[in-house]
């Protein structure tokens, strides 16, 4: 690790509920994907000081996007549909380092 940081890599993933009707990540399975992407990092050996946390949010301000996660200490946001998603981020870049271009959103 070569930052300060307490952990290599955080996520957090937006599960913000609106009931006015606008958009919002809820709608979307965010917690359900979030959960999802903690089991895995846990699965894969990832979690713990100096690796990666994942956590969930309120409104990042973007579920019009949503759902939408973001990555520190890259900046790199996210948005995803499935566990499939969910796994290529985990794999590619919690993992890999490599953020996922066809999920990023700018």
């Amino acid at each position: 690790m070569t930052t300060n940081s307490f952990y290599e890599r955080h996520i957090f993933f937006c599960t913000n509920r609106r009931d006015d009707g606008r958009a919002c990540c809820a709608a979307n399975n965010a917690e359900g994907l979030q959960a999802y992407a903690k089991s895995r990092v846990k699965a894969l050996s990832l979690s713990g000081p100096g690796k990666v946390r994942v956590n969930k949010a309120g409104c990042l301000d973007r579920c019009e996007l949503g759902p939408v996660a973001v990555v520190y200490p890259d900046a790199v946001w996210y948005t995803f549909v499935d566990e499939q998603d969910i796994d290529e981020i985990v794999e590619s870049h919690l993992r890999d380092g490599q953020p996922v271009e066809r999920l990023k959103i700018e």
